[in-house]
């Protein structure tokens, strides 16, 4: 997570650097009115002259997945159930991690409203880890400055270091308490459930996929030290382990078999951000 904060200085030094050499921080574009914009979502500040970042409205299937991911880190922490329509842009920040800069149309199923959403997630996804994504800002769309610092020392010491080993029948027998088998009345109520399949699909397949994949959940086990009185209330835990079984239905033979998939996701507690392993 250092890297957040490699990029923050390079923005600084950048702005510097046009401060310094009396520079506009905005083209010289006279149509171009910074006044309700956002830094790295509707402007690019990282680059001179500084750019505005267009709509294009299109169908990138990863930058779909970014974009529910952090819906889905808004209505956890919310309480919102904000549903996904389409993204309207994006733009792309690398460092040694790629950071993306997402605005989406998002729907309110209470008042049938859409409007306009920005989502921030850092991809420092390598081999042996083939997601690894955290986001850092879920809100509706506003100018303020986003907290792009992840405070590791928030999460427990369970959650890190190499990813766990598929869970035996052994092992799941052997503690009911410790371990939760959601129930199929449930994979409907917490759809995210799907969204995180969908992920680990989409890293499996080496991120080949380009349309929402046909998935079917078989079975999932939830993990957490987090206290819980009910097995259910596990996945509402703000750091657990899940070990999915599900299956591809789709027509190419392929991808075609049972898969499994172990997916970790831990929060650090600060607004917006929500950290996915894979």
């Amino acid at each position: 997570m250092e890297d957040f904060e490699l990029l923050r200085r390079e923005k600084r030094r950048r702005k510097a650097m046009r401060l310094k050499f009396g520079l506009d921080d905005v083209t010289d574009d006279p149509g171009f009115n910074t006044e309700g914009l956002a830094d790295g979502f509707d402007v690019d500040n990282c680059c001179y002259p500084s750019r505005l970042i267009k709509s294009t409205w299109g169908d990138r299937y990863d930058i779909a997945l970014y974009s529910r991911l952090g819906l889905h880190c808004h209505n956890f922490q919310k309480g919102t159930n904000f549903k996904f329509v389409r993204w309207e842009k994006y733009d792309l920040t690398s460092t040694a991690y790629d950071f993306v800069y997402v605005t989406l149309d998002a729907k309110d199923p209470v008042s049938d409203s859409v409007f306009s959403f920005q989502t921030l997630l850092c991809d420092d996804s390598y081999p042996n880890y083939p997601v690894r994504w955290s986001t850092l800002a879920c809100r509706i769309k506003c100018d303020d400055g986003v907290d792009e610092s992840w405070d590791d020392t928030a999460v427990d010491d369970f959650y890190k270091g190499a990813m766990p080993k598929w869970l035996s029948d052994e092992e799941l027998a052997s503690d009911d308490k410790k371990y939760y088998v959601v129930q199929e009345s449930e994979l409907q109520e917490y759809d995210w459930l799907h969204l995180f399949t969908e992920i680990a699909f989409y890293s499996k397949t080496k991120n080949e996929v380009t349309a929402p994949p046909p998935l079917e959940i078989e079975k999932v086990v939830v993990v957490t030290k987090e206290d819980t009185e009910e097995g259910h209330e596990k996945l509402k835990a703000h750091n657990a382990i899940f070990y999915v079984s599900y299956k591809y239905n789709g027509e190419y033979s392929g991808w075609a078999r049972d898969h499994q998939a172990v997916i970790r996701k831990t929060m650090d507690g600060k607004p917006g951000h929500m950290y996915l392993e894979v």
